[in-house]
């Protein structure tokens, strides 16, 4: 009798390949490159062209890369970076100081680990944490601007938020698309990407990606390395409710590019996907208003209410507690509350945004607390009563009482008019799941192994912000794996 047994390696082999939203054998063999005909070649493709992807793509570049190409799905560049807020976390020897601010990449690192509930890979943490200032002395090299100051931004548990001189994202936009620019650093936009091509299935090189374009497909090589920078999944409505439930109901302020297409497609060819149901919300337009507007920014110095005028949670506390306080309202939304000094310090895309909601009477402002009330809708009793207590006892003694806000963020009074109000809703931000990396940014397979050629980084990838993503954080994440991710695939031997 012939002897045909499958060996215990092997089975788990095969199992282990199954995982994660693996496939049948027909549906894997498609992704192995016997046959292909490449219709273009590189030595090293990105498939994103937000913050990640741009600092890949740059610093491949300056590793002595001839020939980098971005490939973005849809038509303009920048990513989720574009539209979001900006704010950069970093131990910071030179602004810190200079505010009385002790701190360390040590600090970051264990606040980032706890926030998380300890979910996080320490060791990409350790590596996050230890190589944020320098990523952000790498970006003022390109040209990016940084106030001189850093604050605690909603969500950031401690005063490290690099502002960016210019609004949002735009910034980091504009000093990374010259960087690529004057480097040689090739863009496509409307170029989507279906599947990562490898030599056999779930063995071997990955050798580059078959992408749609203008409703053709096209197989472009990879003679380096492929890193993937495609964002999460927040835009996709299925996903995210099947990973997790509570979220039904919400919006996000995703762009529609999140749909998580490119990790499946990773995982396909052996990629494995880590902490999937782990999504976090931010404040955003409460179900049936239009617009996102916010005003808490800086912790200190705004508050949230309830439409009884009362306050409901710690300012300075993790998003996700931030979260629950807000869908535990009656209503499942609150408000946010300000003085003039605190809306003056907002970048004027946002106090703009403000004063377009005032029109369409989702944003408010008024002289005095109690008018701003009124105009709210909230009861101006229980507001009045409420900035009272924050500002003479809270703010006076450096100690809350009720939720423990920090002193550190307790020394602005909430009493220079105008005030200023918005709704304060929630809507889906960030994914902290994705495919499961290692400190070189490389993508690991179900038993922990390099698949070999292929990287990424950014929100694509998961395991490193845990249960919990620290504001501000991502923006980090971006630039330090990105730059990681394009100095490996740079050092790769071309094939």
């Amino acid at each position: 009798m012939t002897d045909k047994r499958i060996n215990r390696r092997s089975m788990l082999k095969m199992a282990g390949a199954g995982t994660a939203l693996a496939a049948a054998s027909g549906f894997a063999r498609a992704q192995c490159a016997p046959g292909i005909v490449w219709d273009e070649t590189h030595e090293i493709i990105v498939v994103g062209s937000g913050g990640a992807g741009m600092a890949a793509a740059v610093k491949a570049a300056q590793k002595g890369a001839k020939d980098v190409v971005v490939l973005e799905k849809l038509a303009f560049t920048g990513g989720n970076t574009l539209v979001s807020q900006g704010f950069m976390n970093a131990s910071d020897p030179v602004r810190q100081p200079r505010q009385g601010i002790k701190d360390s990449p040590e600090n970051h690192m264990k606040q980032t680990l706890a926030a998380g509930d300890f979910r996080g890979d320490p060791e990409r943490v350790r590596v996050l944490c230890e190589n944020a200032y320098g990523a952000v002395t790498w970006l003022e090299s390109l040209g990016m601007k940084f106030k001189d100051n850093v604050i605690q931004i909603f969500g950031a548990l401690y005063p490290r938020s690099h502002i960016p001189a210019l609004p949002k994202g735009q910034g980091y936009g504009t000093i990374l698309s010259k960087a690529a620019k004057d480097l040689g650093v090739k863009v496509q936009t409307g170029v989507s990407v279906t599947e990562i091509i490898r030599e056999r299935p779930f063995e071997g090189d990955v050798l580059g990606v078959k992408v749609t374009k203008s409703g053709k497909s096209r197989y472009i090589r990879a003679t380096r390395a492929v890193v993937l920078a495609a964002g999460g999944f927040g835009a996709n409505k299925y996903l995210r409710e099947l990973h997790d439930p509570r979220v039904r109901g919400l919006g996000t302020d995703n762009l529609p590019g999140s749909t998580g297409e490119v990790a499946m497609a990773a995982v396909r060819v052996g990629g494995y996907l880590v902490g999937m149901d782990f999504i976090q919300s931010t404040p955003g337009a409460p179900a049936g208003k239009k617009m996102k507007l916010l005003l808490n920014f800086n912790v200190n110095g705004s508050i949230y209410v309830d439409k009884r005028g009362n306050r409901i949670v710690n300012e300075g506390e993790r998003r996700d507690v931030i979260r629950d306080a807000v869908l535990g309202t009656p209503e499942r939304y609150a408000y946010t509350v300000c003085d003039n000094e605190n809306f003056e310090s907002y970048d004027e895309v946002n106090r703009k945004a403000i004063h377009e909601g005032i029109k369409i009477n989702e944003a408010w402002t008024a002289p005095t607390i109690r008018e701003l009330a009124e105009k709210m809708g909230v009861d101006p009793d229980g507001l009045e009563k409420t900035i009272d207590r924050y500002n003479n006892v809270f703010v006076k003694n450096g100690r809350d009482d009720d939720f423990q806000k920090t002193a550190v963020n307790l020394t602005k009074r909430i009493e220079k008019g105008p005030f200023w109000a918005c709704y304060t809703g929630m809507t889906v931000h960030h994914t902290m799941g994705g495919l499961n990396t290692n400190t070189r940014a490389q993508c690991l397979d179900w038993q922990g192994n390099p698949i070999p050629r292929l990287y990424a980084a950014g929100e694509i990838t998961g395991g490193i912000h845990g249960t919990n993503r620290v504001g501000g954080n991502a923006i980090l994440d971006l630039f330090v794996f990105g730059q990681i991710a394009g100095e490996n695939a740079a050092a790769e031997k071309i094939a």
